[in-house]
């Protein structure tokens, strides 16, 4: 696909991962909606991206576990652009690596609503317009644990498992629609996330996230003859 000129909606978009596929698109000529929760670090983003060569770009604040508020931020979106290009699902949370009875109730339905279901429910929110256009892509960025089984990460594999089932039927079902879907499998990042679970690992010798957001950009630019359905990032 030509990115230049196309719409991209990039959740988790505030920050690690996201941030950084935001700014790479926007250097690539691309408009982007950027959600994300916390406020003043979006708006950062919409700034940098901006600066970066974005025609456009827009700052969502939701909470992704809220279906309400997904649906409002989803309206919002298909308001103030002319339409959708591009769904990038990347928002996810970690919870510390132990025993499941020892993973806090509230923490195992915090994982489910962000990594799995707001995945699921944005994307059913936002396909009808993507199907409109000419040519259009969903990309779901996992995780290797939605590929591996690695102990003690019984309800983050259970998403990211669930994320890569979803992303399989969706080709299938939208082979005909001229949606493209594909699925990112990517073992640790040097991001926040394993600190806000407070997780001390040593996050130094993990893939940075402007390479992995390189690879992101990668795969949305393939010409029409080429699609990577998967791809693996590993060190």
């Amino acid at each position: 696909m030509e990115l230049s000129g196309k719409t991209v909606v990039v959740t988790g978009g505030s920050d690690g991962i996201g941030k950084y596929i935001c700014l790479k698109l926007a250097e690539q000529g691309c408009n982007l909606a950027i959600i994300g929760r916390d406020v003043d670090r979006l708006c950062d983003v919409e700034k940098q991206s901006l600066a970066r060569g974005a025609p456009q770009a827009r700052s969502f604040a939701c909470d992704i576990q809220s279906t309400a508020q997904l649906e409002q931020t989803a309206q919002d979106i298909l308001t103030a652009f002319d339409g959708v290009d591009i769904l990038i699902n990347n928002a996810g949370i970690w919870h510390k690596t132990s025993p499941l009875d020892e993973i806090d109730p509230s923490l195992l339905e915090a994982a489910v609503q962000t990594n799995l279901t707001a995945l699921m429910q944005l994307t059913r929110l936002l396909i009808s317009d993507l199907r409109k256009r000419p040519e259009a892509i969903i990309l779901n960025v996992a995780s290797k644990s939605g590929v591996v089984a690695q102990a003690g990460q019984s309800v983050y594999t259970a998403t990211k498992y669930g994320v890569r089932g979803f992303t399989e039927v969706l080709k299938v079902d939208e082979q005909d629609s001229g949606i493209r879907v594909a699925g990112l499998y990517q073992s640790g990042t040097n991001t926040q996330m394993f600190a806000k679970a407070n997780e001390d690992v040593p996050n130094h010798i993990f893939t940075e996230p402007e390479d992995l957001a390189d690879v992101v950009v990668f795969m949305l630019s393939r010409p029409p003859k080429i699609w990577l359905h998967d791809v693996r990032v590993e060190l």
